[in-house]
């Protein structure tokens, strides 16, 4: 490399093995509390890394939908390294349906590596990438939480699969509250533009189900 390369990492960050690899690649590293992601490779791109089974996690307690929405507002190219191939908490097609969605509704690329040596190399790439062929330095943007409630309202509806913002908005307006939407029968879904019979009864039985109870992941 012509010169050196430099990765801002959030200090909550501190993988070993991806911080021993980046300095094998030789990556500089800077600690740094950084508003949303893991890794600032410039300042356009920001990687958000996580292990599949965070990933499963994240995508249950719905922290997944936040970070990306966050990250994707904040950088114009927005990245996440799904790592690992461990066991998971969510079926199959949950998975894929969270990917999609992350991919399509938020436009984040997803990218997936074997192991924290493999993240690390992609990283050093990116960097390289970046840095060195486009001359662009790494730069700490983005805002931490502060929606207004109804930002809320739209980030929770709009965590159901099938449901995007667009459609999230849609919901609000014609119920008011979350409360109304998840009373709403099948029917009162359907009255809805572009939501037909099936989507209404997977939306439905999301908000209704019991704990515990399976939905396929799929839309």
């Amino acid at each position: 490399m012509d010169k050196p390369v430099e990765i801002i990492i959030d200090d909550r960050e501190r993988n070993e093995e991806i911080v021993n690899g980046l300095e094998q690649h030789n990556v500089s590293v800077r600690f740094a509390q950084l508003p949303v992601g893991d890794y600032i490779i410039s300042d356009r791109i920001c990687v958000e890394r996580k292990t599949v089974s965070d990933f499963s996690n994240s995508v249950m307690d719905l922290r997944l939908f936040d970070q990306i929405e966050r990250l994707s507002r904040s950088f114009q190219k927005p990245i996440l390294i799904i790592e690992g191939d461990e066991e998971i908490s969510i079926t199959k097609n949950a998975m894929i349906g969270a990917m999609l969605k992350v991919c399509i509704d938020s436009n984040v690329q997803i990218l997936r590596s074997e192991s924290g040596e493999e993240t690390a190399y992609m990283l050093s790439r990116l960097a390289e990438r970046e840095q060195i062929v486009d001359d662009r330095e790494p730069r700490i943007l983005g805002f931490k939480k502060a929606y207004t409630n109804r930002q809320w309202q739209l980030l929770i509806l709009s965590s159901i699969p099938g449901v995007g913002p667009k459609l999230a908005k849609d919901l609000l307006a014609k119920f008011k509250t979350i409360r109304n939407v998840v009373d709403a029968n099948i029917e009162d879904l359907i009255s809805v533009d572009k939501i037909g019979k099936i989507k209404a009864s997977r939306i439905h039985k999301i908000l209704n189900m019991e704990s515990g109870d399976e939905v396929d992941g799929s839309y």
